[in-house]
């Protein structure tokens, strides 16, 4: 359940998945002031991290709000499945 955490609470904050990956670190937060509703998170996917397994080296990973499963001490989101063109560039660049 997401709780109404203000921005200044969210920020730094760990990510992971419901299946325990770390993802890494909350960097921003995209709100729409509209709707006064957030967007999504901004997470610097750590070296080594599940993010960066997918993402290579790029920081800034936009995660859509609606996979977010909870915020609390930590922030966990929904387990995403890499697809083969992902996971056969995360194999490249192990092996680089």
């Amino acid at each position: 359940m997401v709780n109404s955490s203000t921005y200044a609470d969210i920020i730094r904050k760990d990510v992971f998945t419901t299946k325990g990956a770390y993802c890494g670190k909350v960097a921003d937060v995209d709100l729409d002031m509209e709707k006064f509703r957030v967007r999504s998170l901004v997470v610097d996917a750590v070296r080594g991290s599940f993010l960066s397994d997918i993402v290579g080296e790029k920081r800034g990973v936009i995660v859509p709000f609606q996979i977010v499963q909870a915020i609390g001490d930590i922030i966990i989101i929904k387990h995403i499945h890499p697809t083969a063109a992902e996971e056969a560039n995360a194999a490249e660049a192990e092996a680089a």
